[in-house]
């Protein structure tokens, strides 16, 4: 297998790979602004329950699963992804007003479904283009990158929601216009300054792309690493909980967003190394020691009374996080075929969303029943138990 270093692949990979990681990077500064404030604002202010805000969650993620099937099955049928993944943050960017405006629970699932959308119509299509544009020794790197450029976003959003919360004295509504700002900025830049590469001469049109006998295309070693997904997806759960958790240690609610910068900044930091290490040496292993950084964050989120247990535990979550998504996206770009990829991403992606939705709903039911400690030993269970899957089924994805 070709071997890269890290500077080789930072200047080997393609420009449309490293806009497309400033726009996901920017558009996740507008939503973690408002998600890292969303869960407590919902139950401090709103009066809802975790119940609650683990069903909103679910629902929402699913929404953005479901959506991704068919995004990224016409995207194979028209043989084009740019279009798609620019209406879908175009989408995400228009509903972000609706935050600020919501006047009741039921605007801000609404609102939240919306958006949910609009990441819905831009993923599988975005996922695909970053696998048409990226060379293939270098996938892993591009995969990397963008999720690390993305997660940039995800802890500099709260970060600003932190500042914003301390100079509008706990002003929800108004750091939610801030919001909108970078949403916009991040629909601009994909309509203006990526390109979608040529569609290569000869190869095949896809005309339905989610018949059974396009499906049955899609390898076996591609179904393995889904189904590996599947089964680890539902080993964790929205990072609303996370939030959650440091609101049950009566951390100050101006402070709370700092879990997920936190969270952010380990994924970020650990995502585009892992990228370039995926291209060197075997991903299972990537993948298992993925799983031991989520047990040992589940523990340690499990038993924290303190904040300094508290942010090992983030921390660890966040590093999981690094370990295991890009390099789950770079798996299925290599076992999909090149014309079925957006379906390929599309099928990921709704199998995962109903395993979030299924976690999420579980943890939410948990944590009403029997607290935190309930919530994340759950989720230790589930993550030994997909530990235990991946060694029975390691030796089939050799070479993916």
């Amino acid at each position: 297998m070709t071997t890269t270093t890290p500077n080789a692949a930072r200047t080997r990979l393609p420009r449309g790979i490293w806009v497309l990681g400033f726009v996901s990077m920017l558009m996740d500064i507008s939503s973690e602004m408002i998600h890292a404030l969303l869960p407590v604002y919902m139950v401090a202010v709103l009066g809802t329950s975790a119940l609650t805000v683990g069903i909103i969650e679910g629902i929402a993620e699913a929404t953005a699963s479901i959506t991704k099937v068919f995004s990224g099955a016409l995207s194979d049928w028209l043989g084009r992804r740019k279009f798609l993944a620019a209406l879908g943050y175009g989408l995400a960017a228009l509903t972000k007003p609706i935050f600020p405006l919501a006047p009741s629970i039921g605007w801000l699932v609404a609102a939240r479904f919306i958006d949910r959308i609009g990441k819905g119509i831009r993923g599988a299509p975005r996922d695909a283009l970053v696998a048409d544009i990226a060379p293939p020794e270098l996938r892993g790197a591009a995969f990397g990158l963008r999720q690390s450029l993305d997660t940039v976003g995800a802890f500099l959003g709260p970060l600003l929601a932190i500042a914003a919360m301390w100079w509008t004295s706990d002003h929800y509504q108004l750091v939610f216009w801030i919001a909108v700002i970078p949403a916009f900025l991040s629909a601009a830049l994909i309509i203006i300054a990526v390109k979608e590469p040529e569609r290569p001469l000869g190869l095949r049109q896809v005309r339905m792309p989610l018949h059974r006998d396009e499906l049955s295309r899609l390898s076996a070693s591609y179904w393995w690493v889904v189904a590996i997904a599947a089964v680890f997806t539902l080993a964790r759960f929205s990072e609303a909980f996370l939030v959650l958790r440091a609101q049950s240690i009566n951390l100050p609610v101006t402070v709370i967003p700092v879990v997920m910068v936190v969270m952010s900044l380990a994924y970020s930091l650990s995502a585009y190394p892992v990228g370039i290490l995926s291209d060197r040496m075997d991903n299972m292993k990537l993948l298992i020691l993925g799983l031991l950084l989520l047990l040992g964050a589940d523990i340690m989120l499990a038993f924290t009374g303190g904040i300094a247990l508290l942010m090992a535990g983030v921390v660890l979550w966040g590093l999981h996080m690094g370990f295991t998504q890009g390099l789950l996206a770079s798996l299925i770009a290599r076992t999909a075929p090149a014309e079925l990829r957006g379906t390929a991403f599309g099928m990921f992606n709704l199998i995962t969303g109903i395993m979030l939705l299924l976690a999420s709903v579980l943890a939410g039911a948990l944590w009403d029943l029997s607290g935190p400690k309930g919530t994340f030993l759950a989720g230790a269970g589930f993550t030994l138990l997909t530990l235990a899957g991946l060694a029975a089924v390691r030796g089939r994805l050799k070479g993916a």
